[in-house]
């Protein structure tokens, strides 16, 4: 069915396993059997992930498509879109634009009246909360942080004030800095260590960030690596910064929705919110 024409025309981003290559989905797998047009962060990738699921690229074109490339790449894939041609772009693994190319691709086509549509899939993000045991109510993708120590630890310090389990990217070079500027900053949260997530040689190692930065500190692991690691415990707050925050909330909602915003900022239970709300609207 290579290039049937059965695919909408627009530009549709391809999620693709992130190890195993039976994580892919049947509408991606559609997807690259149908579109007019396919791109791929590394066409090397996609070739062996279509031959391992008997899909023909026929003639269609096959383009490379990621960070070096982009400028001079992009026009041609937007050509193919105004003349009414599906494209699709795949990054290496898991879900384009999520940490890997396709971002001003995007852009473009929607500046253009383009189609844009996803075909969700595989994500390492998601895979690492699943296996990490830590909450996974709300959670925050901070993607790589910088390599050098003195601008990773403040961007750790800015995160580290966020009340969301952190998910982070990080070279397996790079970790036991990363880990020893974590425990550092962060002091001794729980964390998770996953490491080739839905592959054979698949490891989730948990304990808090200290004994974690001592256990990597002579150990360079191998391959894609996820941190997981647990949110900060919510501050003490007074009263007259509960009655200032719910001031402030009350003032754009109803009581009901302010109650429920300082609860969650803050982490005091609902009930003594509610009764504090209570309390100054008897005050005036």
């Amino acid at each position: 069915m290579a290039g049937s024409g059965t695919i909408e025309p627009g530009l549709h981003l391809v999620a693709v396993p992130i190890g195993a290559a039976r994580d892919i989905t049947l509408r991606a797998l559609d997807l690259l059997g149908g579109a007019d047009v396919l791109a791929a962060e590394d066409t090397r990738s996609l070739r062996r992930l279509m031959e391992i699921h008997g899909i023909a690229l026929g003639d269609r074109p096959l383009l490379p498509y990621h960070d070096h490339n982009g400028p001079a790449a992009r026009p041609r894939l937007m050509a193919a879109l105004r003349d009414g041609k599906s494209v699709a772009y795949m990054s290496e693994a898991g879900t384009p634009l999520v940490a890997d190319p396709g971002f001003q691709l995007g852009v473009e086509a929607r500046e253009a009246g383009i189609a844009v549509r996803a075909a969700p899939g595989a994500s390492a993000i998601l895979a690492a909360l699943c296996v990490a045991g830590l909450p996974t109510d709300r959670f925050l993708f901070g993607g790589f942080l910088p390599p050098k120590s003195a601008a990773r630890k403040a961007a750790l310090a800015e995160l580290g004030h966020v009340q969301a389990t952190l998910v982070l990217y990080e070279s397996p070079k790079r970790l036991a800095a990363f880990l020893r500027d974590a425990a550092a900053t962060l002091g001794p949260r729980r964390a998770a260590i996953c490491r080739e997530l839905t592959k054979k040689f698949e490891e989730v190692r948990t304990a808090d960030l200290v004994a974690l930065s001592e256990a990597y500190a002579t150990e360079t692991p191998r391959g894609e690596i996820v941190v997981v690691i647990d949110r900060a415990a919510p501050a003490e707050a007074d009263e007259a910064s509960l009655r200032a925050a719910l001031a402030a909330a009350m003032e754009g909602g109803s009581v009901k929705s302010a109650v429920k915003d300082v609860s969650e900022r803050t982490g005091v239970s609902r009930k003594l919110i509610y009764d504090l709300a209570l309390r100054m609207k008897d005050d005036g």
